[in-house]
C-alpha cells in the first residue's frame, strides 16, 4: 500500500473517535508541573510492583527509576513526599514480610542517596515527614477497602494530604482506592510526569498517528486480544501478526499448522478481523514462511517451510526468512509503529530471529515508534534497541486496554477533577484552594 492511499483509511468505528477523545482528555489534565508544592504534603501514587528474586532482591528497577524525576520535582519544590504502592498480591489487613515494600524502600534509598523511612499503618496518618524530604508508605493493598474503591477510605486519605498524584500508568485500568477513589477525595489530584508521559504517547501513536500506521500484536492466544485486535482493525493501515496469534490467523486462511499452537474455535473471530481491514483498504500481514520444529526446546532440529507446507508433527515456532525481509519492508515505510508482543519464540537461540529482525526493524525506521506489554520489555532488553525506540511503556494490562479503547479509571478520575465543576467529591476542611487548570 503506497502512503498516498493510507492516508485516506478512516476508522470503521466509534473506538477511533473515542481513542481521539482520550487523547483530548489528556491534553487537559491537571499536571504536576502547574502545582505550587512549597510546604504542602504531596501523596504519590507510583507502580512499583516490579519482579523480586527467590530472595527478596528487586531484579528489574526499571519501574523505579521512572519515578524518579517526578520524585525529584516534588522535593526540589519544598514538598513533603508520600508515596506509596502495591506489590504483589497480599491479604487485605494482613500484610506479610513477602508483601513489604522495604526492598523498595532500600533502592530508592540508593538511587535518591537519603534514607527512606518505611511507614506502616498510615491510612490515617499520624507521621511526621518534613518540607524537603520523603517516606515512603507501606504497601497500599495492606489497607481494608483498597481492592474495593472504598470511598470512606479515601476520605480518610484525603484529609491529611494537600496534593494527590498519580505515577501509576501501570495500574491506571484498575479502580481501586489509591488509584480512582482518592483522586476523587484529594484537595488537589494532577497527573505525574511518568503518568503524562504515558498518556501523550500513546495518544500521538493511536488518537492523530502519522501514516501509515502498522500495529504489531505478537502472542500465544487470539483469546486474550480479541478486543484488542478488533479495535486496531478499526485504526490501521497494516495490522502485523505473530506468535499462536498468526497460526491461528493461518489456519483461518486454510494452512495446516500441524501441532502448532492455534485456536480452532476462533477461526471464524479471525476471518471477521481480516474481513474488516480488507474492507477499510487496509490488510493483515502474515509470514510467507515459517520456522519449524518436532520439539520445544533450544536443541530441536528446525526446518524453513512455507506456511502452505507446515507437515504434522511440526510446530511453527518463528517467522522465516522471507517473512523477515517483507516485514522490514512493510516497517520501513511506516509513520507510526505500535508493537506489543513477539513474533515466535524469541527466548530459545533457534527461534529467535524473527523477534530480533522485528525489534532491529522498529529501531531504524523513522516511524514514530511505541512498545509495551511484558513480553515486548523482554525482547527490546534481550535485543538492546530500547534506546532506540520512541516510548517504551511502564504500563502492562493499561497499555493493553487502552490499545483496546477502553476507559482507564484512573486517568477518568483525574479528567474528572480538571473539570472546573467537580473539583472533589467531598469538600476536605483543611485543604488548601486549587489552582486553575492550566491548559
Amino acid at each position: 500500500m503506497d502512503q498516498q492511499s493510507a492516508r485516506t483509511l478512516r476508522p470503521a468505528s466509534p473506538v477511533g473517535a473515542a481513542l481521539g477523545a482520550n487523547r483530548r482528555e489528556s491534553a487537559s489534565l491537571l499536571r504536576l508541573e502547574s502545582v505550587p508544592l512549597a510546604g504542602r504534603r504531596v501523596f504519590i501514587r507510583a507502580d512499583f510492583n516490579v519482579p523480586l528474586t527467590a530472595d527478596g532482591a528487586i531484579a528489574d528497577d526499571s519501574r523505579i527509576r521512572a519515578t524518579l524525576p517526578g520524585i525529584r520535582h516534588c522535593l526540589d519544590a519544598g514538598a513533603a513526599v508520600m508515596i506509596t504502592s502495591h506489590l504483589g498480591r497480599p491479604i487485605e489487613g494482613a500484610l506479610t514480610a513477602t508483601d513489604s515494600l522495604a526492598p523498595i524502600a532500600d533502592s530508592l534509598a540508593r538511587l535518591l542517596g537519603r534514607p527512606i523511612p518505611l511507614v506502616t499503618q498510615w491510612a490515617d496518618g499520624g507521621f511526621t515527614v518534613a518540607p524537603g524530604d520523603l517516606v515512603l508508605l507501606e504497601n497500599c493493598r495492606g489497607n481494608r477497602g483498597e481492592k474495593a474503591d472504598d470511598a470512606q477510605l479515601a476520605q480518610r486519605i484525603a484529609r491529611w494530604i494537600d496534593v494527590y498524584v498519580n505515577e501509576a500508568f501501570g495500574t491506571a485500568h484498575r479502580k481501586e482506592c489509591t488509584l480512582h477513589a482518592l483522586a476523587l477525595a484529594a484537595p488537589i489530584a494532577c497527573a505525574g510526569p511518568l503518568l503524562a508521559a504515558e498518556l501523550d504517547a500513546l495518544g500521538r501513536a493511536l488518537a492523530q498517528p502519522a501514516r501509515p500506521l502498522v500495529a504489531i500484536v505478537g502472542g500465544s492466544k487470539v483469546s486474550t486480544k480479541l478486543t484488542i485486535l478488533d479495535s486496531l482493525a478499526a485504526q490501521v493501515d497494516a495490522l502485523v501478526v505473530g506468535g499462536g496469534i498468526a497460526n491461528t490467523f493461518l489456519a483461518a486462511r486454510g494452512h495446516a499448522v500441524g501441532n502448532s499452537l492455534y485456536e480452532p474455535t476462533l477461526l471464524d473471530a479471525a476471518r471477521e478481523i481480516e474481513r474488516k481491514l480488507v474492507a477499510r483498504g487496509a490488510r493483515l500481514w502474515l509470514p510467507e514462511d515459517v520456522v519449524t520444529a518436532e520439539r520445544f526446546a533450544a536443541d530441536a532440529p528446525t526446518t524453513v517451510r512455507n506456511v502452505s507446507d507446515v507437515r504434522a508433527g511440526e510446530m511453527i515456532l518463528d517467522v522465516g526468512p522471507r517473512a523477515q525481509h517483507s516485514l522490514g519492508a512493510e516497517l520501513a515505510h511506516a509513520g507510526t509503529i505500535v508493537w506489543n508482543g513477539p513474533l515466535g519464540v524469541f527466548e530459545l537461540a533457534p527461534f529467535a530471529a524473527g523477534t530480533r529482525t522485528l525489534a532491529e526493524a522498529i529501531a531504524t525506521s523513522r516511524a514514530y515508534s511505541i512498545a509495551g506489554g511484558g513480553d515486548t520489555l523482554a525482547a527490546i532488553a534481550a535485543f538492546a534497541v530500547g534506546d532506540r525506540i520512541d516510548y517504551v511503556s511502564t504500563g502492562g494490562g493499561a497499555f493493553l486496554e487502552f490499545l483496546e479503547g477502553r476507559e482507564l479509571p484512573a486517568v477518568a478520575a483525574l479528567q474528572t477533577r480538571a473539570r472546573p465543576a467537580i473539583r472533589r467529591s467531598e469538600a476536605v476542611p483543611t485543604a488548601a484552594p486549587e489552582p486553575a487548570l492550566i491548559r
